[in-house]
Order: C-alpha cells, then sequence, then structure tokens
C-alpha cells in the first residue's frame, strides 16, 4: 500500500513535468522502454534492485545505456529513483504514469478478452459500441484467453461484462448449487 502511493506521488510529479514541457507521450513511452530492459532481464534486474551495488555505479551504468535514447524527464526519474533507493517503485510508476496520460486524454482503459483471436476491426468495433454506450472514449488492450471456451470478457475499472461461455458455466453452477 505504501509502494503504491509512493509511486503515485512519483508519477504525478513525473507526469506534471512532463505535461509542463509537453512530452506526455514521449516520456510515458520512455519510462516504459526503460522497464522493459530492467525487468525484462533477470541479471539486469538483479543488478538494478540489489542494494549492494552502489548508487554512483548504478547511475554510471542507466547513464551509459539509456543517456540518447530516452528523454531528459524519464533518464533523470531513473537517476532519482536510485539516489533515493526506490529502484522497485519503476513498475508501479510506469502503471501510474499510464493511467494518470489516459485521464488526461480523456480516455479510460477497457481490456478485452476473447476466446478466439478476433481482427482489428472486430476489437475496434466492440470498442466503438462501448463508446456509443457509455458515452465515453476508451483505450483498448486485447488479449486472447482460450481458457474461456468462447466468447469474450470486457473489464472496465471495475465493471465487468462477461459474455463468455466459461462465465456462463459458473453462473449456471451457482444456480444449482443454490437450489440444493
Amino acid at each position: 500500500m505504501l509502494s503504491e502511493k509512493l509511486a503515485r506521488r512519483y508519477a504525478t510529479a513525473v507526469f506534471n513535468l512532463a505535461r509542463e514541457a509537453g512530452t506526455i507521450e514521449n516520456v510515458g513511452r520512455d519510462l516504459a522502454a526503460a522497464a522493459d530492459p530492467i525487468y525484462g532481464n533477470d541479471d539486469v534486474r538483479r543488478f538494478y534492485l540489489s542494494p549492494v551495488f552502489g548508487r554512483k555505479k548504478k547511475e554510471d551504468v542507466l547513464r551509459k545505456a539509456f543517456e540518447g535514447k530516452l528523454g531528459d524527464t524519464a533518464l533523470f526519474t531513473l537517476l532519482l529513483l536510485v539516489r533515493k533507493r526506490r529502484e522497485a517503485l519503476l513498475p508501479q510508476i510506469v502503471t501510474e504514469y499510464q493511467k494518470l496520460a489516459l485521464a488526461a486524454s480523456g480516455r479510460e482503459p477497457v481490456e478485452i478478452v476473447s476466446a478466439r483471436p478476433l481482427s482489428s476491426k472486430e476489437v475496434d468495433d466492440i470498442v466503438a459500441r462501448l463508446a456509443r454506450t457509455y458515452a465515453r472514449s476508451f483505450a483498448a488492450t486485447y488479449r486472447t484467453d482460450p481458457a474461456l471456451l468462447g466468447g469474450v470478457r470486457i473489464t472496465m475499472g471495475d465493471r465487468r461484462i462477461d459474455g463468455t461461455l466459461a462465465g456462463r458455466f459458473d453462473e449456471l453452477s451457482r444456480e444449482l448449487n443454490a437450489r440444493n
């Protein structure tokens, strides 16, 4: 809980800097681009998170790895996290930053999960229908999950629309158990 609050504070500060500079999208992309290689490789992640390596060594490695590849705001954010020994917050900061960027653009996140692969047109049609129904703009993420057996599950914040066979079987099972 504490780390979530800290991550939100860092993300808010970085977001405000990016908004003032007019680089919201670039900074978000840079933060994610930095987090991917750091957390995508076990050796790099261990180095980055290890208290055994000094702050100066980590800063030097980060500068060599990312200078010229990331914007100043994202690079200085990484260096600040190292200086403050808050390296473990990076994934949460990226997530919180993305939430802030979506809210600033007037869009809300929606996750679409289907049992079979959908074409981009089908996903776009679902998002367009949701936008008409809820009078909101959405940023969709999409993935497949064969365990759903058939249909689509849509998650918007705390609201879930479950049109999957697996969901129907669960509902039927609950009804039958309630009758006994």
